[in-house]
């Protein structure tokens, strides 16, 4: 349910459980870190899901068996913040929950206008994890990250753009065309180059 293309040094990885909104099991996140981890030789890595939702988070089966609080979502984030080539979240709708940290974790967020995004872990109970506010506060500030995390408000695609969480909106047509030119000059330039700029902008 994880599928990956990989062309001239891009890697596109899309979560493939549409009929569950792209709910993330445990395997399916284990094989996403495993992606992860591997990609240091990518160029360019574009995130993305199938159908109208990008991921609604943990499986609730797996969820309330341990899967919440697993730091299987740690390490995939923490894995995608690591790769010294430019990484996108292309976000096909709406992004939920601990799938959040993927997209915190990723260079740029695009995001259709449909999209809304809501992290509810205090209501159900959770602790986010422990990377996701700090990435969350770097891009929108304190008070929106505890607008998102503690009043527990759905953030609408526009009002992620106004806060900076969101780099551009774009039309579901065009998403993956975007995204794509996006991380053309990446994928042409020179990796060592690369790799340089994307540190020095850290």
């Amino acid at each position: 349910m994880i599928d990956l293309t990989k062309e001239d040094g891009l890697w596109v990885v899309t979560i493939n459980n549409p009929e569950k909104a792209n709910a993330l099991t445990g395997a399916m996140l284990d094989e996403l870190v495993g992606i992860a981890e591997a990609a240091t030789s990518a160029r360019a890595l574009i995130l993305t899901g199938a159908g109208k939702v990008f991921s609604a988070g943990a499986d609730l089966d797996e969820a309330r068996a341990g899967l919440a609080t697993s730091d299987v979502w740690e390490r995939l984030s923490g894995a995608i913040a690591a790769l010294p080539c430019l990484t996108i979240a292309a976000l096909n709708g709406t992004l939920a929950g601990g799938a959040n940290g993927m997209a915190l974790a990723c260079d740029l967020r695009i995001a259709v206008p449909t999209a809304k995004f809501f992290y509810p872990v205090m209501k159900l109970g959770f602790l986010p994890q422990p990377s996701d506010p700090k990435r969350l506060a770097a891009l929108v500030g304190p008070a929106r990250t505890k607008l998102i995390l503690m009043a527990g408000q759905k953030i609408t695609a526009q009002e992620a753009y106004d806060f900076g969480l969101v780099d551009r909106i774009v039309e579901p047509d065009h998403l993956m065309q975007t995204a794509h030119e996006l991380v053309t000059d990446s994928v042409n330039a020179d990796p060592v180059i690369a790799r340089d700029i994307a540190r020095m902008c850290s």
